[in-house]
């Protein structure tokens, strides 16, 4: 009996189409998992707006996957809430209906939270195991796996610590919380787009520099946005663009509290102006690149991602005046967190595609067995 081969006409075509296969699915896969990092971070908005993230006080990682199941059960949960400081301050009216409700906002951020970690570890292992990652492709997907257990822990060590001296979460920890989901959204989002088997472009130096800072304004404006979230500081000082009726409040006001750096993550007044001063100048990062990018590269995808990336950059700052100058409704709260989400990942796919340089796919992004 003999062995049947293909032509060597043929083998190369075959191989690149098991490569195509393969990267394929694997970005299918990692813009499916952003695509659900993306929703737990709205409904993680959800469960911060509504006071809900405090309606579980305990970390169950197996039985908790489950909502109480009967009434006995949902009054035991209900009991163990009213034993901490936040219900005696904020919900000491609270009935069970209204329990149930904050409960599920909570109970649905965590089992988003268990889906995420269940659909970005499954399909690894396959194609871990079906030879179809690299080296270097084993090392990033294992980092971004490996922040989704720092995820987990960093969520509860944020929920422990309005659990007893406090009726809402450390606003530090929450911004933690948030910082570490975004840079997980991004990292999805930076590998995904790294598999992309669109020409590289030609980029400069500057450009590249440019996307990078653009990224780091826009994961610093995230953490600032967070610590506004967590000290309530968007309900105060509702105008714009004066506030305290003027450009910025007195130095006393910012600068109220001892040791000085505590103003910068305690003081309302200091959080919502480095909020703002920070949009200012992501706005403003915004413009210099689309004007340079049309200017030194007219036409190209750099060009055409800057523009665009400057008109997201524009909605975001209007949704957030609008958030401020409605006291912060939960529509408006929760698109405007959701922006910064869609800002976050125009910005990181800028920064990668801007980085390819000459690289190619075909460099050792993905093999095939």
């Amino acid at each position: 009996m003999t062995e049947t081969t293909l032509p060597s006409a043929l083998a190369p075509a075959a191989s690149t189409t098991g490569i195509a296969v393969h990267r394929t699915a694997i970005r299918i896969w990692l813009w499916s998992v952003a695509a659900l990092v993306f929703a737990m971070v709205v409904v993680g908005g959800a469960t911060r707006l509504t006071e809900s993230g405090l309606s579980i006080t305990e970390w169950q990682p197996i039985r908790g996957v489950l909502p109480p199941l009967d009434h006995a059960a949902w009054v035991a949960e209900f009991q163990r809430y009213k034993q901490i400081p936040q219900y005696r301050a904020l919900f000491s009216t609270l009935d069970l209906n209204g329990f149930k409700f904050i409960f599920f906002w909570e109970w649905s951020h965590r089992l988003l939270g268990r889906l995420i970690g269940l659909a970005f570890a499954a399909p690894l292992v396959f194609f871990w195991l079906r030879g179809a990652l690299t080296p270097a492709l084993k090392v990033k997907l294992s980092a971004v796996l490996a922040l989704g257990c720092i995820q987990g822990f960093v969520g509860w060590w944020m929920v422990e610590s309005g659990l007893v001296h406090r009726i809402e979460v450390a606003q530090q920890r929450l911004a933690i919380h948030l910082l570490l989901a975004s840079l997980t959204f991004a990292a999805l989002i930076w590998i995904a787009t790294s598999l992309s088997t669109r020409k590289a472009e030609t980029t400069a130096f500057w450009q590249r520099g440019f996307g990078l800072l653009i990224l780091i304004a826009t994961f610093a404006q995230i953490f600032l946005g967070a610590l506004v979230a967590g000290l309530r500081a968007g309900k105060v000082y509702n105008t714009w663009p004066q506030m305290d009726g003027g450009f910025a409040p007195p130095g006393d006001v910012l600068l109220s509290l001892m040791p000085l750096w505590r103003n910068f993550t305690d003081n309302v007044a200091m959080v919502q102006f480095q909020h703002r001063m920070v949009a200012y100048t992501l706005l403003a990062l915004a413009f210099i690149q689309a004007l340079s990018f049309i200017a030194f590269s007219p036409g190209s995808g750099a060009a055409r991602r800057a523009t665009g990336f400057m008109l997201i950059v524009i909605l975001q700052a209007a949704l957030g005046i609008v958030t401020l100058l409605l006291v912060v409704p939960l529509w408006a709260g929760l698109l405007h967190q959701a922006f910064a989400m869609v800002v976050l990942s125009l910005a990181a796919v800028n920064l990668q595609v801007l980085s390819r340089g000459s690289q190619r796919v075909e460099q050792g992004l993905l093999k095939v067995s």
